[in-house]
């Protein structure tokens, strides 16, 4: 290979990781980091995951209110045949008489069970816009309907807590590791002046070189880490040596924990490979898609049933996976918003309103439903169509930022929304 070339690639890899090689020394990151020694002096602490269902999954078959009648006059095909009605596996999953599960996500009721699983139903963005990405972007800046945000929530909040403040230089101590995406590129929920860490795997360091040369140059910059541009070829070289080296394939999750072999379970298996390797992990981003059901929804079976099953398994896996571990972790799964009360004609659901999220882990006040449920009767409808929203997104994302990650500065991470406890729903 043309030294240059290899020269190049090997920056980009980098640059994909959003660290520079610098970085990598002082943290003495090798192949010891993913057989689960921790770098040295990184403090264990508490971790949020935040998993995006992109797409915008259909809530009222995620969480079944199987209690509100007109959910079953408005789906005559497609809803999920109430507990008990059904034989087998068809039916929901009771949860309180009222709300069920999916029968999909039959993995994640034993959450339930153990008081660490909280849906939060009716719950979305303020925002009308059916757009995806739209309503993507403003929950994941946290802005809604504010299309000049430059920067994501998470990335404001990496930003204003512990040693470094909002508009300083970066802590040169800190672990690269603080803020990690397994994705190929950096979500806008961790864009920004905080240095964060995007990547499809662990075990994969290259990226193929696309675009033009300024759109290289500004991925670069947009990573945070700009220094990456002046290292040395020799500490390029050793950078992706060592890069290399790490061996996530010797891994082996504990406690009977099976993981989908999908790439949203890898990338799930992955994140507790970090967590567990206690390398100073804070923020953990992940996402799937195949969420946007026009067409052929189905019912307790179907294209949604194949997704929740992946979602579910997965989620379930990371939590046996983690073990007491969980004390420390939060899960946090969203959606830009739901879709139609009513089922079309071609079998699915179009874009909706409000939507349901899940709060998993440590500290939730679980074995419960959270939020204001609206009804679903035509003159309960938003816009005669859709869930109405009854919990603004920010209030469940700015409780979590507080209670689990020691949040304060809230104005600083919702800009011009009331973060004050009274507006949190009492999840954690």
């Amino acid at each position: 290979m043309d030294r240059r070339v290899f020269m190049k690639s090997g920056a980009l890899a980098l640059v994909t990781m959003g660290l520079s090689p610098s970085f990598l020394r002082r943290t003495a990151f090798g192949a010891e980091l993913l057989d689960g020694a921790a770098i040295k002096g990184a403090a264990r602490g508490k971790t949020l995951i935040c998993l995006f269902q992109r797409g915008a999954a259909d809530a009222l078959n995620v969480v079944v209110p199987h209690g509100d009648p007109a959910y079953y006059r408005q789906r005559p095909d497609i809803a999920i045949p109430r507990p008990g009605i059904a034989s087998g596996s068809a039916g929901a999953i009771d949860l309180d008489g009222f709300f069920a599960l999916h029968p999909a996500l039959a993995p994640m009721k034993p959450l339930w069970d153990m008081g660490i699983l909280a849906p939060v139903h009716a719950v979305g963005s303020p925002s009308s816009t059916r757009s995806h990405f739209d309503a993507q972007d403003y929950m994941e800046t946290g802005t809604p309907d504010q299309k000049g945000t430059r920067d994501g929530w998470l990335n404001r909040y990496l930003a204003v807590r512990g040693t470094c403040e909002a508009g300083c230089s970066h802590d040169p101590a800190a672990s690269p590791f603080r803020a990690v995406a397994m994705t190929q590129q950096t979500p806008r929920m961790l864009e920004g002046p905080a240095p964060t860490i995007a990547m499809s795997s662990l075990d994969e360091f290259s990226v193929r070189a696309t675009g033009s040369a300024a759109e290289r140059l500004e991925a670069l910059y947009r990573t945070g880490t700009a220094d990456v541009v002046h290292a040395a070829g020799g500490e390029m070289f050793e950078a992706v040596k060592i890069l290399k080296a790490a061996n996530p394939q010797r891994y082996l999750p504990e406690r009977g924990a099976v993981y989908p072999t999908s790439q949203f379970g890898q990338r799930l298996r992955q994140i507790a490979q970090l967590v567990k390797a206690d390398v100073g992990l804070e923020v953990a981003f992940a996402d799937v898609g195949g969420w946007d059901t026009h067409v052929n929804q189905g019912a307790s079976t179907g294209q949604l049933a194949v997704r929740l099953d992946d979602f579910g398994r997965s989620i379930a896996a990371l939590v046996t996976d983690l073990g007491d571990r969980m004390s420390d972790v939060t899960i946090m799964t969203m959606s830009e918003f739901g879709r139609t009360v009513r089922q079309n004609g071609n079998g699915g659901t179009d874009h909706g309103h409000a939507g349901a999220l899940f709060v998993i882990g440590g500290g939730v006040k679980g074995g419960r439903v959270h939020g204001r449920w609206p009804g679903l009767e035509p003159e309960q409808l938003y816009e005669g169509r859709d869930l109405a929203l009854t919990t603004d997104f920010r209030s469940v994302f700015a409780e979590v930022a507080a209670r689990r990650l020691g949040a304060t500065r809230l104005e600083a991470i919702f800009p011009g929304f009331d973060s004050t406890p009274q507006r949190w729903l009492g999840i954690l």
